[in-house]
Order: structure tokens, then C-alpha cells, then sequence
């Protein structure tokens, strides 16, 4: 069976989009994703995006390279909302794409996509800090839902923490349950941070918009930078940067860009064999 694909990415964080508009790849897409964004033995990405349609709303359902279902991802939604607007399926500047975590509000400013990623949720530790132990060191975490599971850590330097080796290891800490994404955010300015991401089922990322949502919340909660109701806050990523702020009704929004890489035709019958490594 010989599917159309698009490569994309935001922020060189990478996925692969096909139309699924009936659901009919739906139940298999798990295992589509482990072969499909195989680097070797596949197309190579971070994560398959299924788009599938209920009447006149369009619904990313992404799944990470290693097969598990994520609930929601900045960056895929703009390489969709990319995708929608320039094939003529959505128009107008203002149009909404649905997810597992709900729909979002997108607005389109030339190559520029605003994604209203709705409120940050701190209902986990009450928006505390969570303590946790890993391998006799102990990390202060702040735990931040924005539709899926974050935790952010404040470092000092970021060139100086060994990513490869913490990242693996407080993603799968027993205090997340289902895992969670890793921030580790050193703050610049009041108006700046850098985070770096480890993205739960995908590893290490150019770029994570949720999880730059919740290092800019969790950042102004703590007082770390400025009120995101009063400017935004630029977040920079491996990849690039992304631009944060928030409405009045503590919606935080989510500015960057999306980038069509290539399109292309696959036998996925060819591909069911091939594990993931």
C-alpha cells in the first residue's frame, strides 16, 4: 500500500504528515511511526502526524518515534496548520485544528503561525516543586502540564550539564507515571531563556513547543522573568528561537515558524518489518 507523505519541521524539530482523513491508518499508526521515522530504514523523524477529519474540523493524532501517542505538540500543530493553509483545506487568517488535548486557535501572520496553546496547568504538585532523586542526585523539578506532561529544571549553564545522561533518566523518573518531557532552562534575561529538551518518546529535539510553553510559564511563575500578560519571551532552542506570551485570560501562545521540506510516495507494506532501533 503506497501512501503520499510530507516532511516537515519547526525549528528542525521533524515529522512526517500524512492524510489520514478517514482514520483508516489510525489504529496502526504506533507502528507506522517506529518504522516510518526509523533514520536508517525509514523516511527519519521525531514523529508521525496523522491528520484525520471530523466534518470541517481537521485533528492531528502524532505519535513519537518510538510509538507511543503524544497528546499534543507545538511544533507539529504549525507544520500542520502550514500544511492545511497552503493545499486550500482551511482558510482565512484565524482557523482551528483539533488534538488529543483539544482544539487549538491558530493565526497566520505571513511564515509566522500563532498556536493558543491555552493555560498552563499546575494542578500536579499544586505548582510546587518536585523534589526527586536519580542515581544519588537530587533535581529540583517544577511540573507543568500544557496538554502533556513537563517538568522543568533550572541549571546555571546548560553547556556545562551532561544532557545525554540526565535527560534519558528523569524522563522515566517513577514520579511520572506515563513519563514526562524534560526542560532544563538557564535563564539569559528577562526576556530570554535557553532550554534544551528531552522529549518523552523521542529523546533529544532541536526544538519542543510545549515544552518551551511550559519552561516560559513555570519561568515567570518563579518570578525568573517578566510577566508574560506584559511582553513576550523569547525562548531559544537548539533549532532556533520561538516567541511566548500570554492573554489576559492566562492563555499562553505560541509563535514560529513551519517548514515544508519534501513530499514523496511510500510503500508502507515495505516498511512493517523494520524495527525501530
Amino acid at each position: 500500500m503506497a501512501v503520499e507523505f510530507v516532511k516537515y519541521h519547526g525549528l528542525g524539530n521533524d515529522f512526517i504528515l500524512i492524510e489520514d482523513f478517514g482514520g483508516e491508518l489510525l489504529p496502526r499508526g504506533g507502528r507506522l511511526a517506529k518504522t516510518l521515522c526509523h533514520r536508517q530504514f525509514g523516511i527519519g523523524a521525531d514523529g508521525l502526524v496523522l491528520v484525520v477529519q471530523d466534518e470541517d474540523l481537521y485533528t492531528m493524532r502524532i505519535f513519537n518515534a518510538d510509538g507511543t501517542e503524544a497528546e499534543m505538540c507545538g511544533n507539529a500543530i504549525r507544520c500542520v496548520a502550514d500544511y492545511l493553509a497552503k493545499t486550500g483545506l482551511v482558510f482565512g487568517p484565524v482557523f482551528q485544528i483539533g488534538s488529543l488535548s483539544g482544539v487549538k486557535e491558530i493565526s497566520v501572520d505571513g511564515e509566522l503561525y500563532t498556536v493558543d496553546m491555552g493555560e498552563a496547568d499546575f494542578s500536579f504538585s499544586q505548582g510546587g516543586a518536585v523534589e526527586i532523586l536519580s542515581h544519588g542526585v537530587t533535581w529540583t523539578t517544577y511540573p507543568v502540564s500544557m496538554g502533556n506532561p513537563h517538568a522543568v529544571i533550572f541549571v546555571d549553564d546548560l553547556d556545562e550539564l551532561d544532557f545525554q545522561l540526565w535527560g534519558p533518566r528523569l524522563e522515566a523518573a517513577q514520579e511520572w507515571p506515563s513519563g514526562s518531557n524534560i526542560e532544563f532552562v538557564q535563564v539569559l534575561a528577562p526576556d530570554q531563556i535557553r532550554v534544551k529538551v528531552w522529549e518523552r518518546g523521542a529523546g533529544p529535539t532541536l526544538a519542543c513547543g510545549t515544552g518551551a510553553c511550559a519552561s516560559a510559564a513555570v519561568s515567570a511563575r518563579q518570578g525568573l522573568i517578566g510577566s508574560l500578560t506584559e511582553g513576550s519571551v523569547k525562548v531559544s532552542l537548539p533549532g532556533g528561537d520561538l516567541a511566548i506570551h500570554a492573554g489576559e485570560d492566562n492563555h499562553i501562545f505560541m509563535t514560529g515558524p513551519a517548514t515544508r521540506v519534501f513530499s514523496g510516495r511510500i510503500d508502507i507494506s515495505q516498511t512493517e518489518g523494520v524495527r525501530k532501533q
